[in-house]
């Protein structure tokens, strides 16, 4: 495993470990020489389905919420590094419930953070969204606020702990992504609700989502933000693929864009690509710092902001249908899915 030896003897503490993310990470990690993972998760189920299924001696289940300072900070006694993954992610969720997704978000956030610079833990990762760029939503609007969160901490937090954060575009198969909800339909013969053919977003897979932290945590420094060089497609072209690969017809509505959609998402602002230092396959933007201003961030020679794109899902590298499918044929769900079609056909 990528970075294995800094995870040698050490412990993990993953909020929100149940979910997709975390599942992937414990795949990676439980056969290396990591000590002990936390997952810390207000779902018992889930937790005992997760231990159930993996009986490792490993495994540390906390149930708790990161609503609760109390619960956070208890759990974290001898952490050494934190992912902190628990999060309100589905965007209709926090537009109807706006203030659940800023005690959850933000404010679940400092209470994470707080625990980190009070157990001593040495590096926290934040996962967040593509969505916290110039936000329109109430998710992205709480997840841009857990940035600004730990990002203002950095700048006090001293040495002993590295707060650092990764944004993402759409995790494909994660669970409560479109991918999932279009084989579903696809599979059952039904017509698939598409909001704007040529609306686009990135794709990543759950491989890339831990990839990115594990960069973030062998290469980042106080306040660093990370985001990966993703492709996109459209999501017509997306709805094709998935019909393609299953054989059967691509019946489609189109129900027009919901609320707090984008038709595009940025993973980096231009003010933010003015000083992102570019690490082959990812992009790395450095905090400010209180006696920096925003001139000390340009060289001479260096174009303004203005001269700069934002880094987004309509000028990134454009999959075709031939890509895209190819793209979906390395995630084991959509194999499996793929495999349980053809048997009952």
């Amino acid at each position: 495993m990528e970075n294995a030896t800094m995870f040698a003897g050490k412990t993990l503490m993953i909020t929100g470990g149940t979910g997709s993310f975390g599942t992937t990470v414990l795949d990676r990690f439980l056969s290396s020489d990591i000590a002990r993972i936390v997952i810390f998760s207000r779902d018992e189920k889930k937790q005992e389905d997760m231990r159930v299924r993996l009986r490792s001696d490993k495994l540390d289940f906390q149930i708790g919420d990161t609503r609760d300072a109390n619960s956070v900070m208890r759990a974290m006694r001898g952490v050494d590094y934190v992912f902190h993954a628990a999060a309100l992610k589905q965007v209709p969720t926090c537009e109807f419930h706006p203030m659940e997704a800023v005690r959850t978000n933000v404010l679940g956030t400092e209470n994470v953070v707080d625990a980190v610079l009070a157990n001593g833990v040495e590096r926290m990762v934040l996962l967040s969204t593509d969505k916290a760029v110039y936000p329109i939503n109430a998710m992205g609007i709480s997840k841009a606020m857990a940035e600004k969160v730990l990002i203002a901490r950095s700048r006090t937090a001293g040495p002993g702990s590295v707060l650092m954060a990764t944004r993402y575009g759409n995790v494909m198969a994660s669970r409560g992504s479109v991918i999932p909800l279009f084989i579903e339909r696809v599979r059952a013969k039904e017509e698939l609700g598409i909001t704007d053919p040529n609306m686009t977003r990135f794709l990543m897979s759950l491989e890339d989502s831990v990839d990115l932290v594990l960069h973030a945590f062998s290469a980042g420094r106080q306040g660093d933000l990370f985001v990966q060089k993703a492709p996109a497609t459209t999501i017509g072209d997306l709805a094709v693929a998935i019909s393609e690969l299953f054989e059967e017809p691509l019946r489609q509505r189109v129900i027009g864009t919901r609320h707090g959609e984008k038709l595009f998402e940025s993973l980096l602002s231009r003010e933010e690509m003015v000083k992102a230092k570019d690490r082959g396959r990812y992009w790395c933007v450095p905090a400010d710092n209180r006696d920096q201003n925003y001139e000390l961030f340009i060289s001479e020679g260096e174009p303004r902001a203005n001269e700069i794109e934002d880094y987004t899902s309509h000028n990134t590298e454009r999959l075709t249908i031939a890509q895209t499918k190819d793209l979906l044929l390395t995630l084991p769900y959509v194999r499996e899915q793929l495999d349980q079609h053809h048997r009952l056909r």
